[in-house]
């Protein structure tokens, strides 16, 4: 549970609207009452500190259905990808990791199929050309497993030719490289090196068996639109990427042993005022609420850089816009396909997960914002503009 210091007595001290911050909250609640989702949770912070955080609905937890609350935990699914890539800056800052380093030289499993020459930004860009490479979120606490999958899997291209983005698999071996240079399991690395220092004990990576009555079980809810839904709206190929999203792997994360495997994809489970109040330390330079440094700035400055130029989402047709791992919402219009709002500046930064989970962090506001579900809609359009909405209505809510 977040401490009483990360909140604010009241909105006006952090510089939030009352009135705006209310129509974010009436926004996240509309699809529960409706009947549509069955639990949602959304907070909004500022200047450091968390200004609102509210919790919507009723959620399985521990195979009993109760009321959501503030304490109630979320799988995050690749909102995750953002807290192990800021594992991996930690080592890029102590001069342990480079972004030009090839994954090969610190996993030789990995050198196979012509990967020998895949590096490390490559996996973070998503250019790595392993897509969809197979494997089960439930694996990676198997070392041996992992090494496996890691010989097995194929190029779709060349490395660094194309974006397209990785479901999964690209961040399996940045995670394998953490452990190898530090010498912990990355849930340890990230408990120890942020979560601890943050002030947040409760961010984790993975979940002991023990904590299973306070996570809300995910659930599928709604119809998915057909081939022919698409191509009326003029949006062939919209859901390509998560047509390739297996609906019974990602009820598996509802089970204790894929929860325990603390995947480096999708693992993390925590709540929308963890991840507001990580995303608010990746603002105030890497500081924690006390002061202390994590990341240096100039590190978090190489980390927000976009360095994929010019390459395009194969699916959707603009930039794709991808720094350290993590997106950057840009200035072309574009911003609301990257997982940000309509109102955000071009310089907010985050990553979005599937089925509707946000994180991210606006520079020219300081606004940073969380929100998670239970429920996963297969309308991947109405998740989409359920996203943008949400996302534009917290980032316009500076007094």
């Amino acid at each position: 549970m977040l401490a009483a210091h990360f909140f604010a007595d009241n909105l006006e001290e952090i510089g939030l609207d009352p009135e705006k911050v209310q129509a974010l909250f009436t926004r996240a609640e509309r699809e529960v009452k409706e009947g549509l989702l069955p639990a949602t949770q959304v907070a909004i912070a500022r200047n450091g500190k968390i200004g609102a955080m509210q919790t919507f609905g009723r959620a399985v937890q521990g195979g009993t259905e109760k009321p959501a609350t503030n304490e109630t935990r979320f799988v995050i699914m690749s909102s995750t990808k953002a807290f192990t890539s800021a594992s991996a800056w930690l080592l890029m800052q102590e001069e342990k990791l480079h972004p030009e380093d090839r994954v090969v030289d610190y996993i030789p499993e990995f050198g196979t199929n012509g990967k020998d020459v895949v590096t490390v930004e490559q996996l973070l860009v998503h250019t790595s050309a392993i897509p969809y490479a197979p494997h089960w979120q439930k694996e990676w606490a198997d070392h041996k497993k992992r090494l496996d999958r890691f010989g097995q899997w194929r190029l779709d291209h060349t490395p660094g030719e194309k974006f397209v983005y990785h479901i999964s698999a690209n961040f399996w071996p940045v995670a394998a490289i953490i452990e190898k240079i530090s010498g912990q399991d990355l849930s340890e690395f990230l408990r120890t090196r942020i979560a601890e220092p943050l002030g947040l004990p409760d961010l984790r990576l993975g979940l002991p068996p023990s904590g299973n009555d306070q996570v809300a079980d995910l659930v599928w809810v709604g119809e998915a639109l057909t081939a022919e839904d698409y191509e009326n709206l003029g949006m062939k190929g919209f859901g390509a990427t998560t047509n390739a999203i297996n609906e019974e792997g990602v009820l598996e994360l509802n089970e204790t042993v894929t929860r325990q495997a603390a995947s480096p994809s999708a693992g993390c489970i925590t709540t929308a005022g963890d991840i507001a109040q990580f995303y608010q330390a990746l603002l105030n330079d890497g500081r924690a609420h006390d002061g202390a440094q994590v990341w240096q700035s100039e590190m978090l400055r190489e980390a927000r850089r976009v360095r994929t130029g010019d390459l395009r989402d194969q699916f959707l047709g603009h930039r794709a816009h991808r720094a350290l791992g993590i997106a950057v919402a840009g200035g072309d219009g574009k911003a609301n396909m990257r997982g940000f709002g309509r109102t955000n500046s071009a310089e907010a930064f985050g990553h979005p997960g599937f089925g509707g989970q946000s994180g991210w962090a606006d520079p020219a506001t300081g606004i940073s914002f969380g929100y998670l579900t239970n429920g996963f809609d297969r309308n991947d359009l109405r998740e989409g503009r359920r996203r943008v909405a949400l996302s534009s209505l917290a980032a316009s809510c500076v007094a």
